[in-house]
């Protein structure tokens, strides 16, 4: 069995962002219950109930741990003690790996991620808050199964796969304005989770986190089909939406993200495959699935998709 708990699904800047004014922000900040608040995306997973994986670490990591009775330290093991055994990261934005520094207490957990995020965090000395002694940094193999484990080694009874999505090299390392271009390599990935008997092998249904991808390819389309869930970028409706509305500069292609809509937009993009549960997440606060009586939202729902919302929780 595999727990699936939303912790944030929101994208950079969160819902509402604390610089907007759009519509759905002063929507969200008036308490408007078809506006519901959202912290930037991150995702916990356990097999167990007890010990937790976190799939990105949002910079409101915190107030997430906190919002989260699942994640709470338990009283019996001490005064110092936290579920989280693990994170795992799907690149070097960040938005993705920023909540890291939230776990500096001294508290032991894994830390997995592909090759570029961990030279992003070698190249960036106030990530050394996390002691290697404490937090050892493991890379994730791409196109394999790799089975989870604590600071100390000890199994976590999950299996996870790594593979690169097309993406984007993370904004900061990006030049002026000029267009870096796709990045196929894996400075962004997905993952593929799964709970693992204690012999390894795989127990039940699989998980996808695919949190940004900038376009649909067919070795993702053939990895996909047939999924028993996604949790799949939903950043822009329309690929001009921030331009648009005046929010921003850039579209989503541009910034390593595929559109809901058009012939080359998730929606069309995943019609046909199969996947049993579809959740939108990683949602820009421009968005207008993030408002419950939008059309977008309708349109997407008729579509069978659900729209993340912090707290959301199921089970493989």
């Amino acid at each position: 069995m595999l727990r699936v708990l939303v912790l944030g699904a929101a994208a950079g800047g969160g819902f509402p962002q604390w610089n907007s004014a759009g519509p759905g922000c002063r929507r969200a900040r008036a308490g408007d219950p078809a506006a519901r608040p959202r912290t930037q995306a991150s995702v916990a997973v356990s097999a167990d109930g007890e010990r937790w994986v976190l799939l990105n670490a949002a910079p409101e990591l915190r107030l997430q741990i906190e919002a989260s009775p699942a994640l709470h330290p338990r009283p019996a093991h001490g005064i110092r003690h936290s579920p989280i055994a693990a994170v795992l990261l799907t690149g070097g934005e960040v938005d993705t790996l920023a909540g890291l520094l939230s776990l500096r207490e001294r508290h032991p957990f894994a830390l997995y991620a592909a090759p570029p995020t961990l030279a992003v965090l070698a190249e960036n000395p106030i990530f050394g808050v996390l002691s290697p002694a404490l937090v050892p940094r493991r890379a994730l193999r791409l196109d394999a199964a790799d089975r989870l484990a604590d600071a100390g080694g000890a199994p976590l009874g999950l299996v996870a796969e790594a593979f690169a999505v097309p993406g984007k090299v993370p904004l900061f390392r990006e030049t002026g304005e000029a267009d870096p271009g796709r990045d196929d390599s894996g400075e962004t990935i997905g993952l593929r989770l799964a709970a693992a008997m204690p012999d390894g092998r795989e127990a039940g249904d699989s998980l996808f986190f695919i949190p940004g991808c900038a376009a649909m390819t067919d070795p993702l389309r053939a990895r996909l089909r047939g999924a028993a869930a996604v949790l799949f970028d939903g950043t822009l409706y329309d690929d001009d939406e921030m331009i648009r509305l005046g929010a921003g500069t850039k579209t989503g292609a541009r910034m390593g993200h595929m559109a809901l809509s058009g012939p080359a937009g998730t929606l069309a993009a995943f019609a046909g495959l199969g996947v049993r549960r579809r959740v939108l997440i990683h949602l820009n606060n421009t968005n207008p699935v993030l408002l419950a009586d939008s059309p977008a939202r309708a349109e997407v729902s008729a579509a069978g998709w659900e729209v993340a919302e912090d707290g959301m929780e199921f089970v493989l």
